[in-house]
């Protein structure tokens, strides 16, 4: 194999922040995983996460967008949503009442990922969720910050 060669592929896809496009971004990483037994729970984490950043922060906002990376090898997947900020509280898995319409995402996404993690910065917040090819669907991991 040459030096520069990698196992590892890298996308990305930066998006309005307009509901729609949630919906292409589902669409964007299911093309990229098609063959990939997690295509699922990658598709249902973006989603997850790509509304967090439009309902939540400046991403929403007008003229806001967020950024979604994907990074691939053999043996992991990485979905990574970076969002503009803009909100005085980090992003954390909350324990909503059953009535509750909102504040399962980051939950949901911690019950399918094998690691999740939240990254802040001057510009706002990325949240990083891996999927393992190795190990059966679902992580049942806290967040880490």
């Amino acid at each position: 194999m040459h030096e520069y060669t990698s196992n590892i592929r890298v996308w990305g896809l930066t998006c309005p922040g307009f509901p729609e496009e949630v919906s292409r971004a589902r669409r964007w990483t299911r093309d990229i995983l098609r063959d990939s037994p997690l295509v699922d729970d990658a598709a249902l984490i973006v989603s997850e996460l790509g509304t967090n950043a439009i309902l939540h922060t400046a991403s929403g906002q007008g003229g806001g967008t967020f950024h979604l990376a994907l990074a691939v090898s053999p043996q992991a997947i990485a979905l990574s949503v970076s969002d503009e900020g803009g909100t005085g509280t980090d992003p954390k898995v909350e324990h909503p009442d059953d009535d509750a319409v909102h504040g399962r995402g980051l939950g949901m996404v911690s019950a399918l990922a094998h690691r999740v993690v939240v990254h802040d910065s001057e510009d706002g917040y990325t949240v990083t969720a891996e999927l393992y090819a190795d190990s059966p669907s679902g992580g049942g991991n806290e967040l880490s910050t």
